[in-house]
């Protein structure tokens, strides 16, 4: 059996066909396969389906540590907590809203992280865990903070 390449060209119709608790990410060569959190975290899976396919930009972050983060131009999204942690392990990745404070994101720790902003810690819902190319993460944010923003496709 011969293996092949994630398939990144996804049309919201392809995702809720597919197995919707599976997502692939990709930045720039580096392929990961995540998780959803569908039963911990039921309305901010629902929330970030909504949003797929998405490419963005993967920033590494300034106040919590050994993380990425991934900010999200709507800014009306809001799924009010569920999972939360602001202690993330490596590959257990976040969404974050709150009306009013800052914008969306979505932050993946490759390291220690301890989420917050530069007014204090922050707790995130965990929504989402890599499962396939965690050992990658930390090379992953050593670019991201030495070279700048990488694209990042969730599909």
């Amino acid at each position: 059996m011969q293996a092949t390449k994630p398939d990144f060209s996804y049309t919201q119709s392809d995702i809720s066909s597919a197995n919707p608790t599976r997502i692939q990410i990709r930045v720039g060569n580096i392929q990961l396969a995540a998780v959803l959190e569908e039963f911990a975290a039921p309305k901010t899976c629902a929330i970030f389906r909504s949003l797929l396919p998405l490419c963005a930009q993967l920033i590494h972050c300034r106040w919590s540590g050994e993380s990425m983060w991934v900010p999200l131009t709507q800014p009306s999204i809001h799924a009010g907590p569920e999972n939360q942690t602001n202690h993330p392990a490596p590959g257990q990745v976040l969404f974050y809203s709150s009306p009013g404070f800052g914008e969306p994101e979505i932050l993946i720790p490759y390291g220690t992280c301890s989420f917050s902003s530069k007014d204090g810690p922050l707790a995130g819902n965990h929504f989402l865990t890599i499962t396939e190319g965690v050992e990658g993460l930390r090379q992953l944010g050593h670019d991201a903070l030495w070279d700048g923003a990488k694209t990042i496709v969730f599909g």
